[in-house]
């Protein structure tokens, strides 16, 4: 398969990136089209829908040798095999995922297509393989039985120390829209590492968005930014 295009978008790293759709609401990316997929005609109509689905590749999740039929799921604590078609995991054999976007508008840009569209869960480069609307009375089912993934994954409170308030009180809204939104809308969830998840701990992480790097701990069952700084080494 050829990719349609590539994602623009604040996750330069798998660490940060939330582990479904739509959990970062207010994560801006944009889908930067490819020839010949970038002619406009291709999209004529789009502005109908709300919503879009995307295929894409899991581009930095190394290519399987071999087929793994058992994969541990995060939201299990990393300790639990399932099967790989019983859950979402970027592990698979064909490396596609699938996500349900809300589509922000297209633009013309040197005579290419740019869609633009909110709460994505795509590091910065991801190919996409197809776009297809989102249509609501197919493809959703509020009945369905979801199984380990029923509720949404708990979240915690989010503060920020004196360094990081300062940097966010300089930080150019153009540049950085709602950053601190969007900063506790990421950090909210836990992305440690699946042993560490659900307790605190002395650690202090860091991960990069846009061409930051941001510095954090978790603490009595919330979430302390430390810093924030400019450039993405950790």
């Amino acid at each position: 398969m050829t990719p349609l295009g590539f994602v623009r978008s604040p996750f330069r790293e798998k660490f940060s990136v939330p582990r479904q759709p739509r959990l970062a609401a207010r994560v801006r990316s944009e889908l930067i089209l490819d020839p010949p997929y970038s002619d406009p005609e291709a999209f004529r109509g789009i502005e109908q829908y709300s919503h879009l689905w995307l295929i894409f590749g899991f581009s930095l999740v190394p290519p399987e040798r071999e087929f793994r039929p058992l994969v541990r799921p995060p939201r299990l604590g990393g300790n639990v095999r399932m099967g790989v078609f019983a859950t979402r995991s970027p592990f698979r054999p064909n490396g596609l995922g699938l996500s349900a976007v809300r589509f922000a508008g297209m633009s013309v840009r040197d005579g290419g297509v740019i869609l633009s569209f909110s709460g994505g869960d795509l590091v910065d480069g991801t190919p996409v393989y197809d776009i297809k609307p989102y249509v609501a009375f197919s493809d959703s089912v509020p009945d369905a039985r979801c199984g380990m993934a029923s509720e949404p994954p708990a979240t915690s409170p989010v503060s920020f120390a004196p360094e990081a308030e300062e940097f966010l009180s300089r930080a150019d809204p153009a540049i950085y829209p709602e950053l601190a939104d969007l900063i506790t809308d990421i950090l909210s969830y836990d992305h440690r590492p699946a042993y560490r998840a659900g307790s605190p701990d002395s650690h202090v992480y860091g991960f990069s968005l846009y061409d930051l790097n941001i510095r954090f701990c978790r603490r009595d069952g919330s979430v302390l930014v430390l810093s924030i700084a400019s450039g993405v080494s950790q």
